[in-house]
């Protein structure tokens, strides 16, 4: 696919319901697919009202638009990629999503390691290619005390979830996987 492609997710649930988000194509960002959103947010459907959600590695940024479209108070979107970023912006400039959608050109680690914000909710979702940076940002938020209720996260290595779930002493884990895509919502409170 080229680089300057441009792809598009559509949301599946709540008030942009059926809407388009468009982002640049790009080989490294793989949204998590519909089959896997569905069932996440309907985990998360009684809870996610008035919540304050940080969509991590947030690439085309579906999770966290999709937090809010749910009924989610505000989500921080961090991106490293300035060209992805941008797409994020002007998603929510087209959804009208006002100070409710916050972003911030940032490393991941680097965001987590400085911020003084405390979340309901994390979505960590970082390239597959890269599982170290899901340890290292798990460790960060536990040092640091960063997500009150609920993680999720997303790899290719099912067992990197497992430890991961084992490493957090979770309450309840719910799971759930589509193609290559383990997914796993860590339940904290």
């Amino acid at each position: 696919m080229a680089a300057n492609t441009s792809q598009e997710v559509r949301i599946i649930g709540g008030k942009w319901k059926g809407r388009k988000l468009r982002f640049a194509g790009d080989q490294t960002l793989r949204p998590t697919v519909g089959r896997i959103r569905e069932t996440l947010f309907n985990w998360l459907r009684p809870h996610i009202a008035g919540t304050h959600c940080l969509d991590l590695f947030a690439g085309s940024g579906v999770l966290g638009f999709e937090a809010l479209s749910q009924g989610a108070a505000s989500c921080h979107f961090i991106e490293s990629n300035p060209r992805t970023l941008r797409a994020i912006k002007e998603n929510a400039d087209n959804l009208a999503s006002g100070a409710r959608a916050q972003h911030a050109k940032s490393d991941a680690l680097r965001f987590l390691s400085h911020t003084e914000q405390r979340f309901d909710i994390a979505f960590l979702d970082p390239p597959y290619s890269k599982p170290q940076l899901l340890e290292r940002a798990l460790e960060l938020i536990q040092q640091r005390n960063l997500v009150t209720e609920f993680i999720y996260l997303e790899a290719r290595d099912e067992s990197l979830l497992d430890a991961a779930a084992e490493r957090w002493d979770a309450g309840e884990t719910k799971t759930t996987r589509a193609g290559d895509a383990h997914a796993i919502l860590l339940c904290l409170r």
